[in-house]
């Protein structure tokens, strides 16, 4: 079964990689199916998402229907004529498939995408694949979208969309006429004088509808229109109107791309909350390995193969590749993480008690003070084990007693470090602010329950700008503008 739908992908990915390596602007798949390759600003919806990139677009195949030659139409009686209407016709527009076959193609395309099978080749990025479908599932689903997810010219992931359609909730030729409303108006009211403002609003992210299920989210993205010379009801909102445009982000949305930083930063609230209560819940790890083994495994690799900044910066990579999801690298990826930073994404996903904390900790002062590792940390390295490591280059290094709350503290400044350069690498590698705007998020004079304040109301922030860059392709002028 498994080898089938694989064969299936890769005869499906062939007709695709053929067609856009050609130049023609059309080909068929299963004698019933069309593939067009146009420029996605042709199609609204598809343009919300893609602009005006190429895109494959797929639609039921229909054969066009030619006029019958001067014998078959003699032949007709008169009590066919009527019907010779049906040949004669003309050529059917756009015809979409089924809910099911459309989730089909999109399966396919994305099989043949996953860098993680291994007769893909992930190097070649097709491109983005929508499909029109008959609004035959609970959702009214008009089309399906797929876009691939690339870190340099490699495929790591991809973007899946879905558009719906309630279809029309009112039957407009049955509402009064503008000029009718403004009589009833000056029937019932007699006005002196009277004026006329429309206004509309617009929902362009928040809860879904998915197979019949509501996916509820905090998170909403809306837009209000206001206008004046309302020239129909139900009109669309012309270009003159004034548009406001109402953003509300909950940290937590799965759908966000801030998904494995918001875990990250809650795994960060847990510590300080321990600091402040005496306990904590610990977070589901995600490493099935203790964090102990991790640890001991990290210091061995460091031991035995000597490694320079740049090949940790490579392995850095490596690690961030295999662990996290692919559309939240694109955004904070970081490829120079020191010996910190690295420690604190190996703990942060395996510590599940005190204990593992403090034992991990023990092990890494132990290699530092008998000079079995030189880790290279950054320059600004602001915390305990990166004053240890500082002091380990010397060969003085204090003795730390790991009791009470100390292993806590050093983990929580550890992944304090880490995140605020995360943040950091972000909004100054986008332009969209510079160090001095961001002095009051990233200051260490504070005590860290405060930091963690702080660094959480920057992650609230850049949710927003994330959001309205991912999901409303906002230009970088209006990205800044909200940034500031």
């Amino acid at each position: 079964m498994g080898s089938r739908v694989i064969s299936r992908a890769k005869m499906f990915f062939s007709v695709l990689r053929s067609f856009q390596e050609g130049s023609s602007d059309s080909c068929s798949y299963e004698d019933d199916i069309q593939i067009l390759k146009i420029n996605g600003n042709k199609i609204a919806a598809v343009n919300l998402y893609c602009g005006s990139q190429t895109v494959f677009v797929c639609e039921k195949a229909v054969p066009k229907l030619s006029e019958p030659d001067d014998e078959q139409v003699i032949e007709r009686s008169e009590s066919d004529a009527d019907d010779g209407c049906d040949v004669l016709q003309n050529e059917q527009g756009p015809q979409p498939l089924t809910v099911t076959k459309a989730r089909q193609l999109l399966s396919l395309y994305t099989l043949f995408q996953n860098s993680g099978v291994s007769a893909v080749d992930s190097s070649f990025v097709l491109h983005p694949l929508w499909v029109r479908c008959d609004m035959s599932d609970p959702a009214g689903t008009t089309w399906f979208g797929a876009e691939p997810v690339c870190v340099g010219n490699k495929v790591t992931g991809v973007k899946l969309y879905s558009v719906t359609c309630k279809g029309s909730t009112v039957d407009k030729p049955s509402l009064l006429t503008l000029e009718e409303l403004k009589q009833e108006h000056k029937k019932r009211h007699h006005p002196s004088s009277m004026g006329l403002k429309g206004n509309a609003r617009f929902s362009l992210f928040g809860s879904t509808v998915f197979e019949n299920t509501i996916i509820e989210s905090q998170s909403s993205v809306t837009v209000d229109f206001k206008w004046s010379h309302v020239e129909s009801v139900l009109e669309a909102p012309p270009l003159s109107s004034t548009a406001t445009m109402n953003i509300k982000v909950a940290s937590g949305d799965m759908r966000s791309p801030m998904f494995e930083m918001y875990r990250e930063l809650e795994f960060l609230r847990s510590l300080a909350d321990c600091l402040k209560t005496g306990e904590t819940e610990w977070m589901e790890p995600i490493e099935s390995t203790s964090a102990v083994n991790v640890t001991k495994a990290y210091l061995e690799e460091l031991k035995t193969t000597a490694i320079t900044s740049q090949d940790q910066a490579a392995k850095t990579a490596e690690l961030k590749s295999e662990t996290d999801p692919p559309i939240f690298n694109c955004f904070l990826e970081r490829g120079n993480l020191d010996f910190v930073e690295q420690l604190w994404i190996r703990l942060r996903k395996s510590v599940t008690s005190y204990e593992d904390i403090r034992d991990s900790l023990k092990l890494v002062i132990e290699a530092l003070r008998y000079d079995d590792i030189k880790p290279w940390i950054h320059r600004d390295s602001s915390s305990s084990l990166s004053k240890l490591i500082l002091q380990s280059y010397h060969q003085q290094i204090e003795h730390v007693s790991l009791t009470g709350v100390t292993p806590i503290i050093m983990l929580l400044e550890m992944g304090l470090d880490k995140m605020r350069k995360d943040y950091i690498n972000y909004l100054i590698g986008e332009e969209l602010t510079t160090l001095n705007h961001l002095c009051y998020f990233l200051s260490t004079e504070v005590d860290l329950q405060e930091q963690v304040v702080r660094l959480r109301k920057l992650h609230h922030l850049l949710e927003i700008i994330v959001t309205c860059g991912t999901f409303l392709a906002l230009p970088y002028d209006r990205l800044f503008l909200l940034t500031q």
